[in-house]
């Protein structure tokens, strides 16, 4: 509900303040007062393109304020997705600079335009004859008639699955696409894990091969060197061991006689016992080197193998290899599941559907139950407004394919005489007309769903007489559940207002000023009178006022 209204350096207005209360409000004036001036500010506090040349002193700022009371829109997690305090006294600010740019603010908060205009939708709903096509729409007439079917909940549980099956659907879609392309890499990848699970990779392997081939590959010239040494330890006369046994003997004999000789005895004891320990240990290994022709087959095999698998990989050890043997198991195992993944998609994707299957139909029950009381209240309401012969035909068809809101199809039909045709709304309903039938709705839905601020922009042009009459109590009617705003030229709707504002002009200092004050009884009833009369207002003008403001 708009609490309040600031409006500073706005075309004609200077600097203008009002308070609003619930009930019906009415803005009445003469033409060219400025009430279009009132509908200009809102639209820029509402999300609106600002335009420079609508500033009336370009050096100062303009700023626009409004408040609201939202506590009852249920707009918790509006704030929540934008990041916004939330607060029941919402405060909207729009602000034009001398330099031409804009900004918008929620709660002091700074918003982009679309945050604003988001938010604005949700608190106000301006109607005026230009604006009445919406009412031919079928997103719209949708939003009717879901409104008085109660289907929110159902819709909302559709719409997340609709989204959830989009969103399988396209997983499916691109496993699909990608099945050939994994099939062909499949035997690629396939025949490069096999080489290198048969290859059973070990970590140090590779050096180990190295070393076994070397000794294989060169045993003659290993036994012939070793035997050559060991000759040299052990030749009975000249050798390296005889000669030192006998260097230790005579050490030993004459160790007594000194501290040094000792010592130097006792070192000649220990190299004797390790060059001892020497000639055993090439002893052993000479007689382990045989030539072994299948062994060193294998190796040098074995061998080939490694290498070649290390440059078909660009690996530079056997620790390299694992990992991209692992990431090739994973590629094999992902191409070899793919189908599985499909079905298991294809099985997902054919129970969201069955869910959406259901909840349409629901949704479809619930709607075809409401669908003729809606365009009865419709023609009932109408009639009321002097379109006696208006009727509708209305049919919801259940489609195959899932919509946006459900899989209804609404054909939505009007004819305003008897005799005429069925047509949309927008081909057969004039302007009037769509006006009427735009009230009618918005009435209905008062009852069934809680509507932001309504406003109403003179859609009463051409209405007088006994319709004005019921037009304006078809508004007092809305007023009960909704704050409704008409802006009218018709006194019977002025009267119904549970509060009157007058918009008009004033010149201050040579310069025109538009004004927006509230009136009291005494002033309504010259206004009303005035708008019956004119500017000469006579005896039965007055009279004729007090009766409508019931004074």
């Amino acid at each position: 509900m708009l609490k309040g209204l600031s409006i500073q350096n706005f075309a004609l207005i200077d600097n203008l303040k009002v308070s609003f209360d619930t009930g019906l409000i009415t803005i009445t004036g003469e033409t060219g007062a400025g009430k279009s001036l009132l509908l200009g500010a809102l639209g820029l506090l509402l999300g609106k393109r600002a335009d420079p040349s609508s500033v009336k002193d370009s050096s100062k700022k303009c700023i626009i304020e409004g408040s609201f009371d939202v506590q009852y829109y249920e707009l918790q997690s509006f704030f929540e997705d934008e990041d916004l305090d939330y607060e029941s006294q919402t405060i909207i600010r729009r602000e034009i600079l001398p330099s031409g740019k804009s900004r918008a603010f929620i709660n002091d908060t700074p918003v982009t335009l679309q945050s604003l205009s988001a938010l604005g939708d949700k608190l106000i709903d301006i109607h005026s004859q230009h604006q009445t096509l919406q009412v031919a729409s079928t997103e719209f007439q949708f939003e009717v008639l879901d409104a008085l079917s109660a289907t929110e909940r159902e819709i909302q549980s559709y719409k997340r699955g609709l989204s959830l099956l989009k969103r399988k659907e396209k997983e499916l879609a691109t496993l699909q696409h990608n099945k050939e392309q994994f099939k062909k890499e499949y035997d690629y990848n396939f025949h490069l894990l096999q080489e290198l699970q048969e290859a059973k990779l070990k970590e140090g392997e590779l050096e180990e091969l190295e070393e076994t081939f070397e000794q294989l590959n060169n045993v003659e010239e290993i036994q012939e060197k070793l035997s050559e040494a060991l000759a040299v330890i052990t030749a009975e006369q000249l050798g390296a061991l005889e000669q030192l046994n006998i260097s230790k003997l005579n050490l030993a004999k004459i160790s007594g006689f000194s501290s040094t000789i000792s010592a130097l005895s006792e070192r000649m004891h220990s190299v004797y016992i390790e060059l001892d320990d020497i000639s055993t240990s090439l002893q052993n290994e000479l007689e382990n080197v045989e030539a072994d022709p299948e062994l060193l087959q294998k190796t040098e095999d074995r061998l080939n193998l490694l290498n070649n698998l290390l440059a078909k990989h660009s690996a530079a050890t056997i620790a390299e290899l694992i990992p991209i043997r692992e990431e090739l198991q994973d590629k094999v195992a992902k191409t070899e599941s793919v189908s599985e993944d499909i079905e298991q998609l294809v099985n997902e994707v054919n129970e969201i559907k069955s869910q959406l299957d259901a909840l349409s139909l629901k949704i479809h029950e619930k709607r075809k139950t409401a669908l003729p009381k809606l365009t009865k209240e419709l023609e009932e309401i109408l009639g009321s407004l002097g379109m006696v012969n208006a009727t509708f035909k209305a049919d919801l068809y259940l489609k195959e394919q899932y919509l946006s809101n459900g899989k209804d199809e609404l054909e939505f039909l009007f004819s305003a005489n008897k005799g005429t045709a069925y047509g949309p709304l927008k081909k057969v309903a004039s302007g009037g007309e769509l006006s009427r039938i735009m009230l009618g709705i918005k009435a209905i839905l008062s009852d069934y769903a809680k509507l932001p601020t309504l406003i109403f922009d003179e859609i009463d042009t051409g209405v007088s007489g006994e319709i004005a009459q019921k037009m304006a109590d078809l508004m007092k009617r809305m007023s009960k559940n909704l704050q409704v705003v008409s802006i009218t030229h018709l006194p019977q709707i002025a009267a119904n207002g549970e509060s009157h504002f007058k918009v008009y002009k004033e010149d201050v200092d040579n310069q025109t000023t538009t004004r927006l004050r509230l009136l009291n009884n005494e002033e309504r009833i010259r206004e009303i009178a005035e708008m019956i009369d004119g500017k000469n207002v006579s005896d039965s003008a007055l009279v004729h006022a007090r009766s409508l403001l019931h004074i």
